[in-house]
């Protein structure tokens, strides 16, 4: 299923649903930051996704990271949560989200690099090579602040 993401569009469709979602900021020992390829809309991204019923929300950031990347990661902080009412994704099946997503700083614990049905390609990527990839303004801002070590401290229930 594409997505089609609409920032500060005033011909984006009205939005029907808000959906709880995830984005993981992680960072290998070289300080290289883990990003994929997503097959949805073809940007690049930071691992993450939507929660599923019966989950907490550091098992989605697990989950997700697992799903689309094949490494195993520990969340350890909140970056941010992002809520932008202008930020409207729509799906080809006809949902239209607004946006609602909570950016969480994660330890790498495991795992090989793979892709998955999510991502096309997963890389290690150098903060200097960032500006070259073609990645959403919204997930841009996330990647900032993570840099900028935001942390708010996450304790898992």
């Amino acid at each position: 299923m594409a997505r089609t993401d609409h920032y500060n569009d005033p011909n984006a469709p009205e939005a029907t649903n808000i959906v709880v979602a995830v984005t993981a900021f992680v960072q290998d020992d070289q300080g290289r930051l883990l990003m994929i390829r997503r097959t949805d809309n073809d940007l690049y991204s930071i691992p993450g996704g939507a929660q599923d019923v019966g989950e907490t929300i550091g098992h989605t950031v697990v989950r997700e990271v697992k799903e689309e990347t094949g490494f195993d990661v520990e969340p350890t902080d909140v970056i941010g949560i992002y809520s932008d009412p202008a930020h409207v994704i729509s799906y080809t099946d006809g949902e239209v989200r607004q946006e609602f997503s909570i950016c969480f700083r994660a330890r790498l614990v495991g795992g090989e690099l793979r892709t998955s049905s999510e991502s096309s390609e997963v890389h290690w990527v150098q903060r200097g090579d960032l500006s070259s990839l073609n990645i959403h303004p919204s997930i841009r801002l996330r990647i900032e602040h993570g840099f900028e070590n935001r942390l708010k401290p996450y304790f898992a229930t």
